[in-house]
């Protein structure tokens, strides 16, 4: 897999990491309704557009199937298409971020323990808790 800094950020581009995202999440994030991915894939975009940092793995045909967003030496968001899941892309993608971006925190929801667990792992280690209520409608 090749690891691609990503400055330019067209529409089209956009909506394939949109794709990967939505595959992600509706095989990590069990804790999540329809409704809610629905709602939350509307801000995906934005999201994307916007991070300081954007990092993507693309395979053999130049498709992205895994990303990153880095902010301020935060990982802020990881996805890996379910196709890639288990082939240490994760692995490569954070020891990518820790060089190149000096990766040394993040936010992982605790209703994903596959992610918990992979974070620490990687050698992350649990430093503050914080309580989030979340939003019934996010629009």
């Amino acid at each position: 897999m090749q690891m691609i800094a990503v400055s330019e950020r067209p529409e089209h581009f956009i909506q394939s990491l949109v794709e990967v995202w939505e595959k992600s999440v509706r095989v990590t994030h069990l804790f999540l309704s329809d409704s809610e991915i629905e709602n939350i894939k509307d801000y995906v975009p934005q999201a994307l557009r916007g991070i300081e940092s954007l990092v993507i793995a693309e395979d053999g045909n130049h498709i992205p199937v895994a990303f990153m967003g880095i902010e301020e030496g935060s990982l802020e968001m990881l996805f890996i298409t379910p196709k890639e899941r288990g082939k240490d892309l994760g692995k490569q993608l954070i020891q990518y971020g820790i060089e190149k971006y000096s990766v040394k925190s993040l936010a992982v929801n605790e209703q994903n323990p596959q992610a918990k667990g992979f974070y620490e792992h990687m050698g992350f280690q649990v430093y503050k808790r914080t309580f989030f209520l979340r939003p019934r409608n996010l629009r």
